[in-house]
């Protein structure tokens, strides 16, 4: 990664212009970067992005917090002087000063910023908080379940516990050491050090196992739910998939993946949550956009507790 100056977008009528303010790094960042996807995503990703260097990605970023300073003739939701959030989807470049986007957007989402939170803050939410959504809506989660969230200090994880808590759910998460304070005081009532004990030897079940990392053993991580569980995978590996046709076959329980809904409605949805305090970002250190390179070793090392934060400077 390299700064460099680029032309400023403009607008096309459908679109706004945003003056950005802060961007995250996000585990897709990474896997954009360095091609650490699944085998049988890495060639048709390599053919869109660029076959010897990147051509169509040249800007990363997947979520963005900034102020609309510019408006298309078509354009009615947005007003010049709007602070937004946004959700960039296959076009990124949110690790820039300016972003040029769809208003409706059919890949990704855009919204106002609630009024309690800051850029920063904001920027920490599309991605994680509507993946959490998505998957914790697909399990059907009610009050009195027990669900277990693995890995859940990092981005999706974070909002996934407070979600859960809030739908009455009793919560086990599962993380590294470091996180389990930050865990308990999103609400977790148990937290387990998976450097410390296997979740999946303890003999106790669960109704719902959300994997955000995907490095549980499948089978045991199947034996560790309920009779009518419903085992969750946030970054679904192409075989588990194929052996969640065996399970549901065998049995009762489920296996199930897939990619969240970024509509209106579901970020609106999201928009009255964070209004109203019900969910809250959990940012680990902020870094100036100079040291965004830092910033992406920091994070894959594996140890950021709910999201990093590139501040974007405009001076």
């Amino acid at each position: 990664m390299q700064i460099r100056e680029v032309a400023t977008p403009q607008p096309k009528a459908h679109e706004v212009l945003i003056k950005v303010m802060a961007s995250t790094v996000t585990a897709g960042d990474i896997e954009t970067r360095s091609l650490r996807l699944p085998f049988w995503l890495r060639l048709p990703m390599r053919m869109y992005v660029g076959l010897l260097k990147p051509k169509r990605m040249t800007v990363l970023g997947q979520e963005l917090a900034g102020e609309v300073i510019g408006v298309g003739d078509q354009v009615k939701r947005f007003k010049v002087g709007d602070r937004v959030f946004a959700a960039t989807g296959l076009g990124l470049g949110g690790y820039a000063q300016y972003k040029a986007m769809a208003a409706q957007p059919q890949d990704g989402a855009i919204a106002h910023i609630p009024e309690n939170l800051s850029y920063e803050q904001a920027a920490a939410v599309p991605i994680g908080a509507m993946e959490a959504l998505h998957f914790l809506g697909i399990a059907d989660l009610q009050a009195g379940q027990r669900v277990l969230i693995n890995g859940a200090g990092g981005s999706i994880g974070t909002y996934a516990v407070q979600l859960a808590k809030h739908w009455g759910a009793r919560v086990s998460a599962v993380d590294s050491g470091r996180k389990l304070d930050m865990l308990t005081a999103l609400g977790a009532d148990e937290v387990i050090d998976y450097m410390q004990e296997d979740f999946t030897r303890r003999g106790e079940q669960y109704d719902v196992i959300l994997d955000v990392v995907g490095l549980a053993p499948f089978g045991r991580s199947i034996q560790s739910l309920t009779e009518q569980g419903k085992y969750i995978m946030a970054n679904p590996r192409l075989s588990k998939l194929l052996r969640g046709v065996f399970v549901a076959r065998r049995s009762a329980k489920r296996v199930m993946g897939g990619n969240a809904d970024y509509s209106a409605a579901q970020f609106q949805r999201l928009c009255a949550m964070l209004a109203d305090g019900t969910l809250t970002p959990v940012i680990d250190q902020v870094f100036p956009m100079e040291r965004v390179v830092e910033a992406h070793k920091y994070v894959e090392a594996g140890q950021k507790q709910g999201n990093v934060v590139i501040a974007i400077d405009h001076s």
